[in-house]
């Protein structure tokens, strides 16, 4: 399993906006730089791209769950 990283502390959130769907959702692969999620921090958002391509993402945060930075945000395999 690889794990992508929170690049920084703040509120992590899967969907670019309240009641859109979320950027990647469970199962899903994912490409070198695809957005996964945001980071909330101090009223301004930052996308979360991943750095490693994969299959089958499962991510291991919530919704507006607060992260610290280097917490694992999600697993390809």
């Amino acid at each position: 399993m690889t794990h992508i990283l929170s690049p920084l502390p703040g509120t992590f959130y899967r969907s670019a906006a309240p009641g859109q769907p979320p950027l990647k959702a469970d199962g899903e692969d994912v490409a070198v730089g695809d957005v996964i999620g945001l980071i909330e921090v101090m009223k301004s958002f930052h996308e979360v791209r991943s750095d490693v391509a994969g299959s089958g993402i499962n991510f291991l945060v919530d919704n507006e769950e607060p992260v610290m930075a280097g917490a694992a945000l999600a697993e390809l395999r």
